[in-house]
Formats: structure tokens, sequence, C-alpha cells
């Protein structure tokens, strides 16, 4: 049985207010860089972007179609990334031409999107940018280039709005900070 929220939470970090102001923002932003686009193609990265590219979604006003991809550089269980990438899920839209956005959850190592980047570079589309909605910049082990950022964030824990603990908690509607010594890895 997952612990309960009240036993993870330290405190939210960012609140739905913040949260739905800061994107309505990117969409904005987002749409005037491609106002000229003939269709603008939307790389969601599964799971944790499914919130974040849903609400995202909802404020372009620009043309653009969407797909997916699943990766993984985690064990079952991890935490931290092993630094191997898997391609779990690939695309079904070809991008050869086409401008690209890539929707990311978090960014923190970046070796798992670098090696994104490098994919989706050898499929030649006619540009290709990242959206994150959160940035743990002081993690970062690849240096990689985001052209649009949610938040800043601190090297802490967090969980909610797309961002699971062994796969709970997407749901929430804020992101939270793990309360320090709370987190118990369910056994496998």
């Amino acid at each position: 049985m997952p612990q309960t929220v009240e036993e993870l939470l330290d405190h939210v970090l960012i609140d739905p207010d913040r949260l739905k102001a800061r994107i309505v923002e990117l969409g904005k932003e987002i749409s005037n860089d491609y106002a000229s686009t003939d269709g603008l193609v939307l790389i969601g990265i599964l799971k944790g972007c499914v919130l974040f590219m849903t609400d995202l979604m909802r404020h372009l006003t620009v043309p653009h179609s969407v797909d997916f991809m699943a990766i993984s550089s985690y064990g079952v269980g991890a935490r931290e990334s092993s630094g191997a990438v898997r391609i779990l899920m690939d695309l079904k839209i070809p991008l050869y031409g086409r401008d690209v956005l890539i929707v990311e959850d978090i960014v923190d190592s970046g070796r798992t999107l670098d090696e994104v980047v490098r994919l989706l570079n050898a499929r030649q589309p006619k540009s290709l940018r990242i959206c994150a909605l959160l940035d743990k910049a002081e993690r970062r082990e690849v240096p990689v280039e985001l052209d649009y950022i949610g938040f800043q964030i601190p090297d802490v824990f967090v969980f909610g709005y797309g961002l699971d603990i062994d796969e709970y908690y997407r749901n929430l509607p804020f992101i939270g900070v793990v309360k320090p010594g709370s987190y118990i890895a369910e056994e496998t």
C-alpha cells in the first residue's frame, strides 16, 4: 500500500494557480515563436509530461499534432538514472522537415534528454526545441539547452502534477516536495 500524501509531503513547491499562470505564459510564448509554422509537432516524453502537455496544448494557438515517446533510464523502482537510455515506445509521426517541440516534465542530469535530442535530430526535423516544466539545473551532468522553462527548482525530490513516486500521485494538482526521510521504496 502506498504512503499517503500527508505522510510524504513536506511542502507545496508550486501551487495550482502558479502552474496554470506559467503554462498560460508558455503557451503564448510558444504560439508567438511558431506563428508562421505550417504545423508544430509536440513530442511528449511519457509518462510525466501528460498533465503538463495537456494543459499546455489548451493554450497554443498554432496548429499542432501530438505524438509520444516512452523512454527509460531508470531501473525498476529506482530513483536515480542508470544512464542507459532505452526507447520503450517510439513515435508514429514522421519528423522530417517539421517543426518539433519536445515536451518534458523535468530535466535534471540531462542525460536522457540529450539522447532523445540526438535520436530526434537524426530524423531531420526542420527545427527541434525543448519545453520543460521543471529544470533542476544544479544537477546537470550533460549540457542541454532548454528553450522554454516553466520553473527552475532546487535539487529536491518532487512529485505531483505528472511526477510520480512509484507510479502514484501523478494526479495531484500541485508539485510538492517529499519530506526528507519519509519515502519508503516499495518492494519489487
